[in-house]
């Protein structure tokens, strides 16, 4: 068939060439987006460059380090494991290990309880953001200024709250000098410190509960205590599983306020692994060794951090 001579046949594009037109209307649209991954990155240099310089090269100088016997004045020689055997046969090492777990057990489990109790309160007795905001003050407070301020208060013989209990029971308590009372009283120092951070954090998820499921209740014959048991905490794992595994965290590396109120003793008694770390750093100098009890504190926190996620759900609801 002769195709007309004034009218030009329809030409057909191979598959690669439409590919081509469609990719180049594409990029004839991105101009306007070209400079967003270079203005992207700008703005995130600050924080990359503070990431690299002051967390991640400060790890992995440190996993080196415990691999090594370095005592400052000396460059790092490589030994292998033989901190680690050193660390098995350390008998500071566990008893500051064993105290710190009786540390994080008294906070943890005061701090939780004190938390909930007090968010709860915020939730349905309060809505000032006054009380709020005074709850959540001591957080606010360094720690040295906190442990400072407790240590005047539990003084044996000049504290408030000593001077308080011998005219209630004419005896006073050595809080920070005798060994049963060291670490319970640190440990209400630092409850009282993030009381009311972790307070606030419950709150937040108690206020992502419906009222309508608390109206069901009710309708059920359910009084208070049975709605808190059956139907706030279930709701709450997720929060909870979070606090708990913040405090944890927070409690296995206490220094500042042991370090002020107690430095460690009497006897050790306080001597927590973070305090041991310090003064094998800083006392004697042997930086490899305290190096490597640092990393298996490191490697005790992810598996504990690992085993909280996994036994409380944490990434489960009961709100769906």
């Amino acid at each position: 068939m002769i195709a007309r001579s004034g009218a030009s046949a329809p030409t057909r594009l191979s598959r690669s060439e439409r590919n081509r037109d469609r990719r180049g209307s594409v990029n004839a649209k991105a101009p306007a987006h070209r400079g967003d991954a270079k203005l992207a990155w700008l703005f995130i240099a600050p924080a990359l460059i503070g990431f690299l310089v002051f967390a991640a090269y400060p790890t992995l100088r440190g996993i080196y380090l415990s691999f090594t016997d370095f005592k400052v004045l000396t460059p790092p020689t490589w030994i292998g494991l033989d901190n680690f055997v050193e660390l098995l046969g350390d008998d500071v090492f566990w008893s500051s290990l064993l105290v710190t777990v009786y540390f994080v057990v008294l906070s943890v489990a005061l701090g939780l309880t004190l938390s909930i109790i007090t968010a709860v309160v915020l939730h349905r007795l309060t809505a000032s953001t006054v009380v709020r905001g005074l709850i959540i003050l001591p957080f606010l407070i360094s720690g040295v200024v906190a442990a400072t301020v407790w240590s005047w208060m539990l003084d044996t013989q000049l504290g408030i709250i000593n001077i308080a209990l011998e005219q209630l029971t004419g005896q006073s308590i050595q809080f920070l000098t005798s060994r049963a009372w060291a670490i319970p009283s640190i440990a209400l120092i630092s409850v009282w410190k993030s009381l009311g951070y972790t307070a606030i954090i419950i709150f937040a998820g108690l206020q992502t509960i419906p009222p309508t499921i608390y109206e069901a209740g009710r309708i059920d014959g359910a009084n208070e205590f049975q709605m808190f048991r059956r139907l706030t905490l279930p709701l709450l794992r997720p929060i909870l599983a979070l606090v708990v595994v913040l405090n944890v965290i927070g409690a296995f590396q206490v220094f500042d306020i042991v370090q002020v109120a107690t430095k460690g003793g009497p006897a050790n008694a306080s001597n927590v692994l973070q305090m041991y770390i310090y003064s094998k750093a800083f006392g004697q100098f042997d930086f490899g060794y305290a190096s490597a009890m640092s990393l298996a504190l490191f490697a005790v926190l992810i598996v504990i951090t690992f085993l909280q996620m996994r036994l409380l759900r944490a990434s489960e609801s009961d709100t769906n």
